[in-house]
């Protein structure tokens, strides 16, 4: 839509796809609005829509991933969770232990990560585990612990659903709810999350391509929720000095396809606790929109992910020196900036 466009303008639009029997998707960006369209077995003719009033430009959309392309939407999409925005210009840590073992626990990871400069904390309530004998979480006490959490701190939560019986009671206690890496390609999931209220943490699964990393990201949108986050955590390759293979180049490669936010998970990328910094710092330099972080208070007694779990006050030099990186770049970013931008 022309950036004047208003609110008769777009919902002349929508009226008009639907009457063409095809689903409206409004994203509105910092300039102008996009309106996507799905349903249609065949290419639309654009002649159907350029002659409408506030319509700038109608596009057909080339790749398989329609709402999730650059093509639909230019601009690059800001995800609010909890009020913080991912994707704008500062650096987003997400912080706080594999699982949520006890109150006192999430309590002192939560006012750690705090002090240390997390606006977000993670944790686990229901844990997908290789193992059926592995500790697989507090369920709904753990999400109570996580809000008790929030509460005390400010900290906004995120935390994971594994599968659409407890997706409800998740969205009720989070302000983000993730999909993990083995469920990247549970599409009755992505279509739950794609009618959720809250925005979505989407990871990367161990051995998906970048197409099937976009496509399932366009299950969520295409169900109506267009606050998507993008995670990169490590796909699994030959290589076993790490855990998964962290691969930093799918960022500016989701950057330059996508207008979806992405961050880093340097934690479960290695699995190692002495690769996480170098590799956290790695992530912000490639231009990771934020990072997701394993801290524990204790990571050799963890129930889970104690080995890739940071010391809190090794997530204060993280913090620090993340942030250093995202600094200087920024200045670059706004020293090579055109003039009048």
């Amino acid at each position: 839509m022309q950036a004047q466009a208003g609110e008769p303008e777009i919902a002349r639009v929508c009226e008009k796809i639907e009457k063409l029997g095809f689903r409206a998707h409004v994203m509105p960006g910092a300039q102008r609005t996009a309106i996507g369209i799905t349903g249609n077995p065949g290419p639309v003719d654009p002649a159907e829509f350029e002659d409408l009033p506030g319509v700038a430009e109608a596009i057909r959309v080339s790749k398989p991933y329609k709402l999730v392309s650059r093509e639909v939407k230019p601009d690059d999409t800001v995800v609010r969770v909890g009020g913080v925005p991912v994707g704008a210009r500062e650096l987003v840590l997400i912080a706080g232990p594999c699982s949520v073992e006890s109150r006192e626990q999430i309590l002192a990871t939560a006012r750690a990560v705090k002090a240390a400069g997390a606006q977000l904390l993670r944790g686990g309530a229901y844990k997908p585990r290789t193992s059926p004998y592995a500790f697989q979480g507090l369920a709904e006490e753990g999400l109570r612990l996580l809000a008790d959490a929030r509460e005390e701190t400010g900290l906004g939560v995120v935390t994971e659903a594994i599968d659409v019986e407890t997706f409800d009671l998740v969205e009720q206690y989070a302000d983000c709810v993730q999909i993990g890496a083995r469920n990247m390609q549970n599409f009755s999931l992505l279509r739950r999350a794609g009618r959720a209220r809250l925005p979505v943490l989407l990871k990367r699964g161990m051995s998906s391509t970048l197409e099937e990393f976009l496509m399932a990201a366009e299950y969520i949108l295409s169900e109506g929720n267009y606050q998507v986050i993008l995670c990169e955590r490590g796909v699994r390759t030959f290589a076993d000095h790490t855990r998964n293979t962290l691969d930093l180049s799918v960022v500016p490669a989701v950057q330059r396809l996508s207008h979806l936010p992405i961050i880093v998970d340097p934690s479960h990328g290695t699995g190692k606790r002495d690769k996480v910094l170098p590799m956290a710092r790695a992530a912000v330099a490639v231009g990771a929109a934020g990072l997701m972080v394993e801290v524990h208070p204790s990571p050799d007694h963890a129930l889970s992910d104690g080995f890739q779990s940071l010391y809190p006050e090794q997530f204060v030099e993280l913090a620090q020196e993340c942030r250093a990186i995202a600094g200087l770049l920024a200045a670059r970013s706004a020293h090579h900036a055109p003039v009048g931008r």
